[in-house]
């Protein structure tokens, strides 16, 4: 097999939730661009422009609405994703929330809602797709972790931007990425590969004060932009990394080496 025959996913089935959001939609493209199909799941609906551009890339796309959090609604989108395609070769775990208050600020329904979305909705998508995996003996899961599953966020760098990352969601990404490894290992005799991705800051006209203090402790200078994640998804499900699998791949222009 040579190299453009590894990435490529032509008659490949792909679930990517949370697609109407930026990452989810650049997500989609990238596996959209490589060949696949894929289901745009998410609990909103995706922007009709958004959609149009996926619809104009080539393979067929399908939009399904879906609550993580919610183990009938996974249930029922994969009963219409497999009515349509068949089969679910990958699942791109994107859907994910944040919160931005003061940690002394902190509400319960805030903490809980964090881990509902982040965790469990890992949790109910990776265990009700993968049962479907392991009927066929194959299968590729895509978990989106962050740095901030790797190391605390840099409080000085936020200041008043209103961006400030929270305790519980990098408790949250650092439980994807163990979560990942799990799976990796419990779904190998299946021929499932489970791996994540964790992706630094992605620019989203954020304070521009924030914007140069994040650049300036980045190695490459510059917070991420949408496409800089596009190569690893497409890789992580391709057979270019076949012989892959329990691995957190970080796109953070080096941030975390520092």
């Amino acid at each position: 097999m040579n190299v453009k025959e590894m990435f490529d996913l032509s008659n490949r089935n792909a679930i990517v939730t949370g697609a109407a959001g930026q990452l989810g939609y650049q997500l989609s493209a990238a596996l959209l661009e490589a060949g696949a199909n894929v289901v745009l799941a998410d609990k909103a609906e995706v922007p009709k422009e958004k959609l149009k551009n996926l619809e104009n890339i080539g393979p067929k796309t399908m939009a399904v609405k879906v609550d993580v959090t919610d183990k009938d609604s996974i249930e029922n989108m994969v009963k219409k994703v497999v009515s349509k395609f068949g089969k679910i070769d990958i699942l791109v775990n994107n859907a994910g929330t944040a919160v931005f208050t003061p940690f002394e600020e902190r509400r319960l329904d805030e903490f809980e809602k964090v881990l509902d979305v982040n965790l469990k909705g890992v949790f109910l998508c990776s265990q009700i797709v993968s049962k479907r995996m392991m009927k066929q003996k194959k299968g590729n899961i895509i978990n989106v972790g962050s740095i901030y599953g790797l190391v605390s966020p840099n409080h000085r760098i936020y200041d008043k931007s209103g961006r400030n990352s929270s305790e519980v969601y990098g408790a949250s990404k650092a439980g994807v990425i163990q979560i990942t490894k799990y799976l990796a290992t419990y779904l190998s005799k299946y021929n499932i590969r489970v791996n994540c991705i964790s992706p630094g800051g992605i620019f989203n006209y954020q304070d521009p004060a924030f914007v140069k203090k994040y650049s300036d402790k980045t190695p490459l200078g510059r917070m991420g932009n949408e496409t800089d994640i596009k190569g690893a998804v497409v890789f992580l499900a391709s057979d270019a990394s076949a012989y892959i699998t329990g691995h957190n791949l970080v796109v953070d222009g080096g941030w975390t080496v520092w």
